[in-house]
């Protein structure tokens, strides 16, 4: 999802070399980042003059079952791509998550202090605190709800909604109690590109403007897709979808984009406005 508005973003003005265990493009090369000799052997050969480590597991289930893997692809992989960049003294950026934070509060700033829940928010913690002690000129950009990829790429709530949508789903069960922020793929890209402009480095959240919930979201979308009268949604629980999805969750993952503000240099995008671009890029024709 994050790599493909990375290559869009930045190709037009850099030399990429792009990699994924999935090659699912033609501008993509194989690599698994987990394995730190074929990890460094593809930095090294390439020469970058900045590495950017966007690759994680992100589902909550998947790294609550297989905690092992979890911490090697979050975690010890993201401690690879520190050695690497010091190795050959480039900055590095890193793609962390507001799932860091418990919800005790409401928003969080870039200074709150996160307290992860689940192996999935721990693992990606671990990774941000490795990268902010041991990489000099670093880059620790928090994301929110991610939006971006289209129904190829995306794997998160808006694809969720959609493939119900194109399946003829005239109801859409959303919960009701989960707040959080959407973060849009490709303001997010063109953000790090303003901060590496400008050599800022450091941690930033970086999500749309404007804190919302899932509801709010969902109810969004069917007005932007025009079918607000045809389709129903149905507040619910998370106890609703608690079958399916049984990670520990925070009830409020809300950022706020302070340091961005203090630097002049946000440029996300209102959610709204974002997901309208993302609906017309990536889903006009798709129902």
């Amino acid at each position: 999802m994050l790599g493909e508005a990375f290559f869009h973003t930045f190709r037009g003005e850099h030399e990429l070399h792009c990699t994924d265990k999935d090659v699912n493009e033609d501008w993509l090369m194989p690599l698994d980042f987990r394995d730190m000799a074929a990890y460094r052997d593809s930095v090294i050969a390439f020469k970058p003059d900045l590495l950017f480590h966007l690759g994680a597991h992100t589902s909550l289930e998947y790294c609550e079952e297989n905690i092992e893997d979890a911490y090697m692809t979050n975690t010890t992989a993201v401690e690879n791509a520190c050695y690497i960049a010091n190795e050959l003294g480039i900055p590095l950026l890193y793609i962390s998550t507001a799932g860091i934070f418990d919800g005790s509060k409401d928003t969080f700033d870039d200074w709150d202090r996160p307290n992860p829940m689940g192996h999935y928010a721990r693992s990606k913690y671990m990774g941000e605190l490795f990268v902010t002690q041991h990489v000099r000129e670093h880059l620790v950009c928090r994301a929110g709800w991610m939006m971006g990829g289209g129904p190829r790429k995306d794997k998160k709530f808006i694809q969720k909604l959609m493939k119900q949508l194109k399946d003829g789903k005239t109801e859409l069960n959303v919960v009701h109690d989960k707040l959080g922020t959407p973060t849009y793929t490709f303001d997010f890209a063109r953000t790090v590109k303003a901060l590496l402009a400008r050599r800022h480095w450091g941690l930033y959240n970086m999500v749309c403007e404007g804190v919302t919930s899932r509801l709010e979201v969902a109810q969004q979308l069917v007005v932007e897709l025009g079918i607000a009268d045809q389709v129903r949604i149905n507040p619910v629980g998370s106890e609703f979808f608690s079958r399916e999805f049984y990670a520990p969750r925070p009830d409020s993952e809300r950022l706020i984009n302070r340091k961005l503000h203090l630097r002049g240099l946000n440029s996300m995008s209102d959610w709204r406005s974002a997901l309208k671009t993302y609906l017309d890029r990536d889903y006009r024709h798709y129902l």
